[in-house]
């Protein structure tokens, strides 16, 4: 990846990604559940696809809502959870074609929001950020589930629940099935527990998917893209220590000692207390003793 100095970027360029930036910092100053899932997460990929038409990636996903809006006619006053469910697979699935990318899992392309809609396929927590669009914008509650390993989706409709697999198409995962992955995933000895089902917010949402992009630069030796990647996360989640703690991070593997301090320092500032920071903070005594 070729990275442009600040004055070799054209004016339009420059002038499209301030104007990104800033729609991020508002939406960094929005509660959570304000957030437009969807449209985060395109601006998110703009900064890393400079010159991309978002008209017509927002005109895709207005067409799937109307899709889907039509079939919820057709089904009538009310429709159940499972016809919601069927909805949302006939609009993503069988009509569009979106899939879980399961041939080419690692490829830096299945998080970049950008390019999972132009491809219609992505990782798991790029096709639940489309699922968990498209349900919303019906009215529908369906949230983003911490489960371990794999990202799933909670469709509930007064009081009845159905978790759904984005990645493998929309598919029903009852307790069973949710079991068996857990069990894939975590060892023979796992078992269901109450926080597998809890809901997540709309920026770890986000994070999540940046995320899945940021390790996997790390482990191409990109560390500047990583940065990149932790740099735009601060505008749209600017309370989340976590975020400077990888500044600080990658600063070091970059050897760039005195923005590494820096940034573990404001981390140590807002900070709670724990395990996490104290090992930070001894990160942090090291780094002066080598920066005397």
């Amino acid at each position: 990846m070729v990275y442009q100095r600040t004055h070799d970027i054209p004016p339009r360029s420059r002038a499209r990604e301030d104007s990104v930036r800033a729609a991020l910092t508002r939406m960094g100053a929005l509660p959570d559940e304000e957030i437009d899932l969807a449209e985060a997460a395109l601006l998110l990929s703009a900064l890393d696809n400079p010159g991309t038409d978002l008209s017509v990636l927002r005109a895709l996903l207005l067409d799937l809502r109307e899709q889907l809006a039509l079939r919820v006619v057709d089904l009538g006053e009310d429709p159940d959870i499972g016809k919601r469910a069927e909805a949302l697979r006939a609009v993503l699935v069988e009509s569009a074609d979106f899939h879980g990318d399961m041939e080419t899992y690692d490829d830096l392309d299945n998080s970049d929001f950008i390019r999972v809609l132009e491809r219609r396929m992505g990782l798991p927590i790029a096709m639940g950020i489309l699922y968990i669009h498209l349900a919303r914008s019906q009215g529908w509650g369906m949230s983003g589930l911490d489960f371990p390993g794999h990202f799933l989706t909670r469709l509930e409709v007064e009081g009845e629940r159905m978790i759904l697999d984005p990645f493998h198409d929309g598919q029903n995962m009852p307790a069973p099935a949710l079991r068996l992955l857990l069990k894939a995933i975590m060892g023979p000895a796992a078992e269901l527990e109450r926080g597998h089902y809890q809901p997540v917010s709309n920026r770890v949402m986000l994070t999540r998917l940046r995320n899945n992009a940021k390790i996997r630069l790390l482990e191409k030796g990109d560390a500047q893209g990583a940065l990149a990647r932790v740099e735009s996360l601060r505008l749209v989640c600017p309370g989340d220590p976590t975020l400077w703690r990888e500044k600080g991070l990658i600063h070091l593997r970059l050897g760039d000692l005195p923005e590494a301090v820096a940034a573990l320092d404001h981390f140590l500032e807002i900070a709670p207390q724990g395990p996490d920071r104290q090992r930070v903070d001894l990160v942090v005594k090291e780094l002066r003793q080598r920066l005397r």
